[in-house]
Formats: C-alpha cells, structure tokens, sequence
C-alpha cells in the first residue's frame, strides 16, 4: 500500500531517508473502520527496543506491562485537546454544494464584533466544491453563518472569513460533523461524536480536527489501575490540524516540511516531567501528538519548562528524543510523518518488522485501530 503514489523512487538516497522505505501492503480489512466494542478492548503490541522482542497482549494489560517494566512508576503525558464537528456542508448563492473542513482551532480564533450583534474571524480550512469558487464568494449554511473565502493556498487550504451570530462553538455543534479520517469511507455517525474522542478531553480544549489516536484506548478504569501502580498522568494540548495528517510528498523524507500546528504545556506539566526526569523515572508519551509537544517544547526553548505557541517539529531517523522514553501509539498510514516519527524511536527496521508482525497476528490498523507500546 503506498500512500503517495507519485513520489520518485531515488537509489541515490539512503534507504532511510527514502520514502519508499516506509510503506507497506495492508488489505483493506485490517483498516478498523469501527473502533472496538469497548474502548479498552483493543490489542496491544509491546515493542521493547531493548531485549529486542516483540510482545502480543491486550490493551486492558497496558498497567500491569508498565509496572513489569517500570516497578518505580513513570510519567505518562497525554493530548488533552478535543476533537470538533468541522467538517461542514453549505451552499453556494448558485445553488452548488460546499464541504468545508475548518482547520484553525476554535480557541485560536481572533473573534471581532460587527454590528447588530453578529461576529468575524479569519480562519483556515479546507475547501471543496464541484465548481471553483471565486475569491469573495460566500458559502451559506442551515444557521446563523457564511463562510467567504478570502485566499487559496497549497493543497486545498485556504483562507475564509468566518460570520455568524450567537456562539460558533454551539452553531459547529449543531450543523457540523466529525472529521472522521477519508480512509474511513463512511460518514460519521452518532456514535461518533462520543467514540472518536478521549474520556480526557477538554471541553476547552475544543479544536482539534483529528483525534489523538492513540488516547481513545483508555478508560476510567485504566487511568485509576495506572495511579494504583505508581504512575503519574499529566497533559499537553496540541491541536491536531494539517501538519498531523498531511502526507509527506518527496521522495527523500528530509525535504519535507511540516505544517504548523499550536502546542500548550502548562507549568504543571512542566514541573512534571522535571521531576520525572530528575528522580529516572520514565516520560511516556501518549500518542504521536503528545510526543510532539514535548519534543517541540525543547527544541523551541532548550529546556523543560512552560510553553505556548506552534511548533513544526520533524521527527526522523536520525534525529534524537530529548524529552520522551517510551511511546504509546496506533498503527500509522504508510509513507505518513506518523510512521517515520516512529522510525525514528525504534528504528526503521524494527518498526517495519513490528508492522509485519502485526499484520500477521491480525491487529486492525489507524485512527479506531490496535495499539504499540514502544519502550
């Protein structure tokens, strides 16, 4: 399965800055199109980077694994932004239909009055319709909206001004839908808006197009077995937008630059992993997004501390973890940042014999997929 097809193969470069390197065949079953039937019912792949063996188990598993492996506890940092309804469907004055996929986080948005009550913001979106739009034109919705796009950029975002009345926040609610992933083939549904969300997420936090994935593995019941067995729990915000799920388009994985996305560590957090860091005890990151955030942190800053603003951290082989021991992850698209970020923890090649190994022990793959703890 390669996920950019059109990217050169190029014997010149090193296998493992070659994109080519990091795809693999998946059969369009092992795509989970439906998360489990509990949240904690999912598989667990324990790749442990030491003994070099690879592990089978069951999610539900995941404190009695880390208490194995850490007896003095850890830290475990996760993503505590949530997901919103931005995928959004309108009409143009013609009459054409308008899908919009609002990327600015509803937090980030510099909101100004207008008279009569009603409010502005400029935001990036994605933007999809049968017809090209000209610039000015304004989409219309079932609610107290317009949406004109102001600018086109590269790969379908574009800048748009946002105009409604009353709270955006509760017109998104009600007219919008999940921004499920497109390898899904189905629209959301329901069921959705609870399943594509952690039991963590921050209702202020609220701006995030695409879940922290490898969080929706954990349940309440987890979360108190982790405490009971000495782990700590601390959180990030990153809002998951474009730089997450944009493909990598060059053949050689150095070239690729990544979108923007805005990061929060609050002091607590902060003080956290200090204090992890201080007494060897490991920082477990919990998901990709998480790891990111801390990564970003540092590298922005050159310590641990408190942190507000993007980050465009490149994650590949070659480039060390300044922050983050150990990785609580899905099953990634091939040819994805997401699978070279990976690589670059545990190493091309044993995270492509990882997958191998997943695929044939029958783990379901992607955002309501089986999970890997990296260690």
């Amino acid at each position: 399965m390669r996920h950019n097809e059109n990217a050169p193969e190029n014997p010149a470069i090193p296998e493992v800055f070659r994109l080519t390197s990091y795809t693999y065949e998946l059969p369009e079953e092992r795509i989970a199109r439906r998360p489990a039937e509990r949240r904690d019912g999912s598989r667990l792949l324990v790749l442990d980077r030491g003994s070099g063996a690879d592990r089978v188990d069951a999610f539900v598993q995941l404190p009695e694994i880390l208490a194995e492996r850490f007896p003095q506890g850890g830290l475990l940092v996760a993503n505590n932004s949530r997901v919103f309804p931005a995928r959004i469907f309108g009409r143009r004055a013609t009459g054409g239909r308008v899908e919009l996929l609002l990327l600015t986080p509803l937090p980030l948005l510099h909101v100004k009055p207008l008279p009569e009550g009603r409010k502005s913001a400029e935001a990036v979106a994605l933007v999809r319709t049968a017809k090209r739009m000209k610039l000015g034109e304004a989409a219309l919705f079932d609610a107290p909206l317009t949406v004109t796009l102001l600018e086109r950029g590269e790969f379908g975002r574009c800048r748009v001004r946002l105009e409604w009345t009353g709270d955006i926040a509760s017109i998104l609610n009600e007219i919008g839908h999940m921004p499920l992933p497109p390898y899904l083939e189905r629209p959301d549904d329901a069921a959705d808006r609870e399943r594509y969300q952690t039991v963590y997420a921050d209702a202020a936090k609220a701006g995030s197009v695409a879940a922290p994935t490898a969080g929706l593995h954990f349940t309440p019941e987890v979360c108190a077995s982790l405490a009971a067995k000495g782990f700590r729990w601390t959180e990030v915000t990153l809002y998951v937008g474009y730089g997450t799920f944009s493909p990598v388009r060059e053949g050689d994985i150095r070239a690729h630059k990544m979108h923007a996305e805005y990061v929060e560590v609050p002091e607590t957090t902060a003080l956290a992993v200090r204090e992890a860091k201080s007494a060897g005890l490991p920082v477990i990151a919990v998901g990709t997004t998480s790891a990111r955030s801390l990564e970003g942190m540092f590298a922005a800053q050159g310590e641990v501390a408190a942190f507000q603003g993007e980050t465009e951290i490149y994650i590949i082989p070659g480039k060390s973890f300044a922050v983050v021991d150990a990785l609580l992850t899905n099953f990634h698209l091939p040819e994805s940042s997401l699978l070279i970020m990976v690589s670059a923890l545990a190493g091309r090649e044993r995270i492509m014999a990882a997958y191998a190994l997943a695929l044939a022990q029958g783990f379901r793959f992607f955002s309501y997929g089986d999970a890997m703890f990296i260690v």
